[in-house]
């Protein structure tokens, strides 16, 4: 492999997006991993400060990823940060199947999960993403819009 210097690593195009299909809304969704800056925003978003205590919160942590992975042909998020509650009302196998794509494209898995929750001091019970395979293999390149 070539040794890589700023201007290529800031030039490469390498946010990989897949279509899935999520027949429960009635058509496929286009997901993105997310950027550096999301993956930092979703993981603050999983501590919340309790009676002077950081505890994690999980709440609508499916919401949380998919709003920051489901984007439009041109890249552009669909949901925005205020559409976290109502997208969580959603159906949970619906949300899950994009979630889990989501997920493995921005590098997610059970040890993150597990990581994260240590660093709040445990779990508490709320399941983790998995690196298992996507229900759809149709895979794309869109660079996002930073």
């Amino acid at each position: 492999m070539a040794l890589l210097n700023r201007a290529d690593i800031l030039a490469a195009d390498d946010l990989t997006t897949e279509e899935v299909a999520v027949p429960e809304w009635g058509g496929t969704v286009l997901v993105r991993g997310m950027t550096g800056r999301e993956r930092d925003a979703f993981e603050a978003g999983l501590g919340q400060e309790r009676n002077g205590k950081v505890v994690q919160n999980f709440t609508n942590t499916r919401a949380k990823i998919v709003i920051r992975c489901t984007v439009d042909a041109a890249g552009n998020r669909v949901f925005d940060d205020a559409d976290i509650e109502v997208l969580g009302e959603k159906s949970g196998a619906a949300l899950d199947r994009v979630f889990e794509v989501a997920a493995r494209l921005s590098g997610l898995g059970d040890r993150d999960v597990e990581e994260l929750a240590g660093n709040f001091g445990g779990t508490n019970g709320a399941s983790s993403s998995s690196a298992s395979p996507a229900t759809s293999g149709k895979q794309l390149k869109v660079s996002s819009a930073r």
